[in-house]
């Protein structure tokens, strides 16, 4: 039985949205966060080995971090093929890993200090926001220019890491970077009109 450790207002939801995709069955254990620290409560921390989410259990095996929870996913339940291209396909499955890690890999950090910035009133970093200043435009406008080429980050169909894509539209529209990206804009339109997502959301945000 698949377990995911899910902490509200946090990006385990977008997990919850893979597992909805690949329509598997699982428990959905919900924690919820310190109002006063916005951290996760000490219940997460003695489930799980950092206290961190999403953490997925499956049997006697654990996993932490998205991308190797959605490759473990894709890998072990994705038998028809749907959600990663043919591992035979050398290119297609290049690109495939590329683009699942790529979202926590490069694109997190500088939308991360954006938030965190943000929090800082009139006493910003000049550093940071340098880099985040230059780094952010850069990311969203690569997704961007994709998206202007193809429906979804790998084609024309969407797969395991338009999950990931859709976190950083997500986080970027909520920063309020996202209005000069049109593409990356209509496309997370339409994966949150998706069944999948507005399930995962009915059942993790309560």
């Amino acid at each position: 039985m698949i377990t995911l450790h899910h902490l509200r207002i946090g990006r385990s939801i977008f997990t919850v949205w893979l597992l909805e995709e690949m329509q598997l069955d699982y428990e959905l254990k919900v924690y919820h966060r310190n109002p006063e620290t916005f951290r996760a409560q000490e219940d997460l921390a003695a489930a799980t080995p950092l206290g961190k989410s999403p953490t997925l259990e499956d049997g006697d095996i654990m996993l932490t971090e998205s991308g190797a929870i959605a490759a473990y996913l894709v890998d072990r339940y994705d038998s028809d093929g749907r959600f990663a291209p043919a591992r035979s396909d050398h290119k297609a499955w290049a690109e495939y890993l590329r683009w699942l890690h790529y979202p926590e890999g490069s694109a997190f950090l500088p939308l991360f200090l954006k938030m965190l910035l943000a929090r800082e009133g009139d006493n910003k970093s000049k550093v940071f926001s340098a880099f985040a200043e230059g780094e952010v435009p850069m990311h969203l406008g690569l997704i961007d220019k994709r998206l202007g080429e193809m429906p979804f980050i790998l084609g024309d169909q969407f797969q395991a890491p338009d999950i990931g894509i859709s976190y950083i539209a997500n986080m970027a529209e909520r920063l309020g970077e996202l209005g000069p990206y049109s593409n990356l804009k209509a496309y997370l339109d339409r994966n949150m009109a998706r069944d999948a997502w507005k399930r995962a959301k009915e059942r993790a945000v309560e």
